[in-house]
């Protein structure tokens, strides 16, 4: 009973998340789809990580409302999104361009790895290295055997 309870409630949370409000929704059900296939792809400002159309945020409930508005005045997609990115930057996007000013976000995710493996490597081939010393030759035991005859063990303390 309560694993099917508890079921239920993890099934239906999902659907909480949903920071669309019914009193900003289009009348339009194509409209709305739009918005809402636009509102996936702008992240908001506040949260970072999370999209307009899930954040609860009040910077993304404007937005929300700004797309909104938009698509009503019969701009394109395209057109919302280069309306919004031209106040917000490309950081508002989920999916920035690939040009010089975001070639770190594009890269990085791929170089950092890289580097830290070579680094890596790097340090291993090194530590292997000077682990492979060479045994003693003759006269270098001798000289450690007459130092540790003449101030003992050194085990002492």
């Amino acid at each position: 009973m309560i694993r099917t309870l508890f079921l239920i409630i993890m099934l239906g949370l999902p659907g909480l998340a949903n920071a669309v409000e019914p009193d900003e929704m289009l009348a339009d059900p194509n409209l709305e789809a739009r918005a809402r296939e636009i509102s996936r792809e702008l992240r908001c400002v506040v949260c970072q990580n999370q999209d307009i159309d899930s954040s609860n945020a009040g910077v993304a409930r404007d937005l929300r409302l700004l797309v909104r508005e938009r698509l009503t005045t019969g701009d394109s997609n395209e057109a919302v999104i280069d309306f919004v990115r031209a106040r917000y930057g490309d950081f508002v996007l989920f999916k920035p361009p690939f040009k010089p000013q975001t070639y770190a976000l594009w890269i990085a995710p791929f170089a950092l790895p890289a580097a830290a493996f070579a680094i890596g490597g790097i340090l291993l081939w090194r530590a292997r290295r000077r682990a492979s010393v060479e045994a003693l030759s003759d006269e270098e035991e001798a000289l450690v055997a007459q130092v540790l005859a003449r101030h003992g063990r050194g085990d002492e303390k």
